[in-house]
Formats: structure tokens, sequence, C-alpha cells
């Protein structure tokens, strides 16, 4: 089963996430298959770029989305004020 989820990357106290698709057994920073994004949770407001095509088309191919990863699509959603 594939999953999209968070890789983290960056120094110690300095993490710097990616989104990608990997297979849900596999390690949190294991082999992905394909990576869809980038979270940056140190800068101000926290930058997310997800391709949401590419988050779509492995969703029909069955992947699971992550709790996470589902709150940061929700909130590139919104517009920025």
């Amino acid at each position: 089963m594939l999953m999209i989820r968070l890789a983290r990357f960056g120094a110690r106290k300095q993490p710097y996430y990616r989104v990608v698709v990997i297979e849900k057994d596999r390690a949190r920073n294991g082999r992905s298959i394909e990576v869809v994004g980038t979270y940056n949770p140190r800068t101000t407001p926290a930058s997310v770029e997800i391709k949401r095509e590419r988050v779509e088309h492995w969703t029909r191919c069955g992947a699971q989305v992550s709790d996470r990863v589902t709150r940061l699509l929700a909130g590139q959603d919104k517009p920025a004020a």
C-alpha cells in the first residue's frame, strides 16, 4: 500500500520536510517513489509547495494521504489574507 506523507530532512533542530509517495511499511526517510512537494515550518508563515495534480494522480492509484499532509492541503486552499 502507498502513502503520501512527510519525510524529514535538514540539520538537527532545523527541520525541512518533503511530501513523498512511499510504501507504507518503509522507514520515514526510506526510498520514496516520488517527491510531490515540500514543507518548511521554520519560515514565517510556513511555506508549503505541493503539486496537487500529482497528489490527485497517486490518490486515484490507491495511495492514502496522512493526516498531516491532509491538513497541509486544506491550509493551501485558503487564500492568503
